[in-house]
């Protein structure tokens, strides 16, 4: 299994990198949809179709929902501001889970959900791909999520006491969140004093740090709440040894479209 992981990680990387630094505009837009249709693949399992011809149909709506954003970008702000909303929802529904169930548990339900997950994910990427140092920004908030996602790890094994949603995912633990959150914070600080940040300066991004943090959080538990009640382990198998795309991208898919609000609100 391990073989497995690195051999596919190693394939992976670079293709992400180029893709991610070296294409720009309908390029970029591209790459980044051919993910987010991946993802939308293995959601409508998530949803409970199991039949192939229904998994491609919704993968196939959401590209032609990507394509309309794509041609119509003043649909941003409104696709990223009811990614705000639902994030907000998801909270409450990760905290309160397997009573929440009872108000998503449709099909109909999920596959929207799915909407709200996926399409801001691709919005949030090509907003933050337009700023000027559109990417370093999305490097940061990769290594904000990443960098929470080691903290909780190595802060888990040795202090986790305290389950964080047990019914969720049973193997995260709020001394785990601390961790990574304490982690995020200090190469915040260490980005500060790099760039000659002001206090004040210093001050926000460590805020919107901390707001990335905990949003990525939810965004892991989302899913890991979808497959529980699916009774699935991993959203497919493309990914050796890691699972499927949404595997990957659950932390991200909050934590970008929330990025791009952050930026947004912080521009003068």
């Amino acid at each position: 299994m391990l073989k497995q992981r690195i051999i596919t990680a190693l394939i992976l990387l670079p293709i992400a990198l180029c893709g991610f630094f070296l294409l720009e505009g309908t390029g970029f837009a591209l790459f980044i949809g051919l993910v987010v249709t991946l993802g939308a693949w293995e959601w409508a399992r998530l949803a409970g179709f199991n039949a192939q011809p229904i998994r491609v149909a919704y993968a196939v709506v959401v590209a032609l929902m990507l394509f309309v954003m794509h041609i119509l970008p003043g649909l941003a702000p409104w696709v990223l501001g009811a990614s705000v909303l639902w994030w907000g929802v998801a909270t409450y529904l990760v905290l309160t889970y397997p009573r929440s169930s009872e108000h998503w548990s449709s099909t109909a339900c999920k596959l929207v959900i799915g909407l709200l997950i996926l399409l801001p994910a691709w919005q949030g990427l090509v907003q933050i791909k337009q700023e000027p140092l559109g990417n370093w920004l999305i490097m940061a908030v990769m290594v904000l999520v990443w960098g929470a996602d080691i903290g909780a790890y190595f802060s888990g094994r040795a202090f986790g006491k305290r389950k964080l949603a047990p019914l969720v995912s049973p193997g995260k633990s709020w001394e785990g969140v601390y961790g990574g959150l304490a982690l995020s914070l200090v190469i915040t600080v260490i980005v500060g004093l790099v760039r000659d940040w002001t206090v004040a300066e210093l001050f926000k991004g460590l805020i919107g740090a901390a707001i990335i943090v905990f949003i990525s959080v939810v965004g892991d538990l989302t899913e890991s709440m979808f497959k529980r009640q699916s009774g699935i382990k991993d959203s497919s198998n493309l990914l050796p040894g890691h699972g499927g795309v949404l595997d990957r991208i659950d932390s991200l898919t909050a934590a970008i479209p929330v990025f791009a609000v952050l930026l947004w609100m912080a521009a003068p």
